[in-house]
């Protein structure tokens, strides 16, 4: 470390701030924000630092500066403009440059409504932007069927209106325009209209079916039916696009909710703007993690870029577990039961819905990075030293101690490697006695491999609980391998894992996906030792009803059993083909078997 940065780090002030790290070069590689920045900036440099990419990064770092503001908030505040501003290498955030969505209400006297990606400081006003542009169409298409509003661009002033410079379009003809420019249509019911519109677009829709409701009773008392039915229909239409955005309680108003999910490499955020009860909004993101950030650091920060980007000024907003920063005039809330609960499970089911569509674009389009994502995962949950890149499972199979087999079955990268696979007949071992069998078919295994030199796995995986993991444990003992491998038991009846000398079990995430190649192993395993059990055992059966005729000895019988495959096919022989395989003698003694049993 530099002379210069031990003397800042001496001198850091205990106060809420941003700090920033350069390198040699002065460039940039990250923003920070804390409570306390000496606090947090001195864990940075403690020997036991956690995380290979965080040791990496503070390996670089040749100065520092900080910057000191009054609140906690104010710092992440100031970290995110200038993560904005700078993005820095170590940095997660939403840096991208994609431009989204906007309904724009012009500014201007009849004021024209439409979809924009270009936000111009003119008075206009702009609701989104839309995370997709589907939803934004879908109700600038339901508002039109609604009410009848002008799509030219002219400049319709008073005076001009008044100077009659404008004659009605083609969509004034169609019944798509009220005619404005030539003065058919009032600036106040142009202006109710517009009113009614921004409150659909808020999720507010009580203005627009009252508007339509007294239009609709107003043509009903003149006695004009066919126009009242046309106004019916567009409530309908509006009362249609209500109920499919009504999810919650509609008392649950001006509200943000965000949900997460996250792996070992990114956290996927989902976010909803709710209002009267309705999802006006939502958006769903990925943020790579960098330096092995936890969910509440990346929630925090995605909870003020996102707000920022989405323009919302709610005062309540719904979270799923809770946050250390306080933000001004802002209820944080976690809730526990209830309308508010249900809806922040369902963001999360939203970001988990999003994680695992782009896990399966990932695996099409980069199964290299599938992998590794997996294998850090695996490493991370089985609390192992390295990635299990070679993984071996192990199953017995016997039926009332007969014929046993034990299977080995190898895997590599999480795909098994079938040529790998090997079965074990047990030695030493008489009846059924899994816990004997477990014990030497590893000692047998795991002593070749260190006589022969080959590669040892990174970990052994023991279908069933602590019985066979401790004799599996025996044997690694012996062998001066235990330590060195990582070996587990997963017992079938709740898919525990159990560690050495370990009492508790671990229990993964139904759907973890550690969880399901254990799984794939420890089944992989029981079919390999499954199948060649009954191979054995059908053999075993075979050969004893041929070994009862007599004069017939095993190297006939193998003989017959090689040509003909089958007892059954044996047995229908006549005797001129069994005099072909044996020679007359012998197919005499065995035609004469089976014809007179």
């Amino acid at each position: 470390m530099n002379p210069s940065l031990e003397l800042q780090l001496k001198t850091l002030p205990s106060e809420p701030g941003v700090y920033r790290y350069y390198d040699k070069n002065d460039q940039l590689l990250y923003v920070g924000k804390a409570k306390n920045l000496k606090k947090r900036v001195l864990s940075y440099f403690n020997k036991n630092l956690p995380g290979y990419r965080t040791r990496i990064m503070v390996g670089k770092i040749q100065r520092l500066e900080t910057t000191i503001v009054n609140s906690e908030y104010d710092a992440l505040l100031l970290e995110n403009n200038l993560i904005k501003e700078h993005q820095p290498f170590y940095n997660v955030m939403l840096k991208d440059d994609k431009t989204y969505p906007w309904i724009c209400i012009k500014n201007e006297a009849f004021p024209r409504i439409f979809l924009t990606r270009t936000v111009i400081k003119d008075g206009s006003e702009y609701y989104g932007p839309y995370a997709k542009v589907r939803p934004a169409k879908i109700l600038l298409d339901t508002i039109k069927h609604i009410y009848k509003l002008r799509t030219c661009n002219l400049n319709l002033a008073p005076n001009k209106i008044d100077e009659e410079k404008y004659k009605v379009c083609l969509e004034y003809h169609i019944k798509n325009c009220e005619g404005p420019c030539e003065g058919l249509e009032s600036k106040q019911d142009y202006d109710e209209k517009i009113d009614a519109i921004r409150g659909i677009i808020k999720g507010d829709f009580r203005k627009a079916k009252d508007y339509l409701i007294n239009q609709m009773m107003k043509h009903a008392t003149n006695l004009q039916f066919e126009n009242a039915q046309i106004i019916k229909e567009r409530l309908d239409i509006l009362e249609d696009y209500q109920a499919k955005n009504t999810v919650v309680n509609p008392n649950i108003d001006d509200v943000d909710v965000f949900g997460m999910t996250s792996d070992e490499t990114a956290a996927y955020v989902n976010f909803f703007k709710i209002r009267n009860g309705n999802i006006i909004q939502s958006f769903t993101t990925e943020i790579k993690k960098i330096l092995e950030e936890s969910d509440e650091e990346i929630m925090e920060e995605a909870l003020i870029e996102i707000r920022q980007k989405f323009s919302s000024d709610s005062k309540e907003v719904l979270l799923p577990f809770h946050l250390s920063v306080e933000i001004p005039n802002v209820k944080l809330i976690v809730p526990k039961v209830g309308d508010k609960k249900r809806i922040v499970e369902l963001s999360e089911k939203n970001a988990k819905e999003y994680r695992l569509e782009k896990l399966k674009q990932v695996q099409i389009v980069d199964p290299e990075r599938h992998t590794n994502r997996i294998m850090a995962e695996m490493q991370k949950l089985l609390r192992m030293p390295v990635e299990p890149r070679h993984i071996e499972g192990f199953d017995n199979s016997n039926i009332q101690g007969t014929n046993p087999v034990s299977a080995c079955v190898v895997f590599r990268d999480g795909k098994p490697s079938k040529s790998d696979y090997r079965i074990f007949h047990p030695k030493t071992v008489e009846g059924p006695n899994d816990f004997a069998t477990m014990e030497e078919v590893i000692y047998r295994r795991y002593k070749r491999m260190l006589d022969e030199g080959e590669n040892l796995p990174q970990l052994i995986l023991i279908d069933g609980g602590k019985g066979q993991l401790s004799s599996a444990v025996k044997s690694l003992r012996l062998l001066g391998l235990y330590g060195k491998i990582t070996i587990v038991g997963i017992a079938k009846r709740l898919e525990e894992i159990f560690f050495p000398e370990d009492p508790i079990p671990l229990y993964l995430d139904k759907k973890s996906e550690t969880l399901k190649i254990l799984q794939r192993v420890r089944d992989e395993a029981h079919r390999f030792g499954v199948k060649h059990h009954r191979t054995r055992r059908k053999n075993s059966t075979i050969k004893s009803e041929l070994e009862e005729i007599p004069g017939v000895g095993g190297k006939t019988i193998e003989l017959l059993l090689s040509k003909l495959k089958s007892v059954k096919r044996i047995k229908e022989s006549n005797l001129e083909t069994l005099e072909e395989i044996l020679g007359k003698s012998k197919a005499k003694i065995v035609h004469d078997f089976f014809n007179n049993n």
